[in-house]
């Protein structure tokens, strides 16, 4: 998970498509497991880049189930995709 974290985080690699899915693919296993930092990532990903609904929708979940664990990042990118429920990520 940490070369995950460190892929996404480099300037330059972090914005390349092959090293999205890569760390992607890292990132899976631990955000199934309940870890909140994969689970926040992982869900911003597949909620900014991913093409089709079907994973916006699983990186939606991810995004709320690290919402309401306390990730502030997860907290924040969940309220700005769902307005209405801003203070709500149950």
């Amino acid at each position: 998970m940490k070369v995950a974290l460190w892929l996404l985080d480099s300037p330059r690699l972090g914005e390349k498509h092959s090293v999205k899915h890569l760390a992607g693919r890292l990132l899976k296993q631990p955000a199934r497991q309940g870890v909140v930092v994969a689970q926040s990532r992982l869900g911003q990903m597949l909620c900014r880049d991913c093409g089709n609904a079907r994973d916006r929708r699983i990186g939606h979940e991810l995004l709320r189930q690290a919402a309401r664990a306390g990730d502030p990042q997860a907290q924040a990118e969940y309220a700005r995709l769902n307005p209405a429920s801003e203070h709500n990520p149950s």
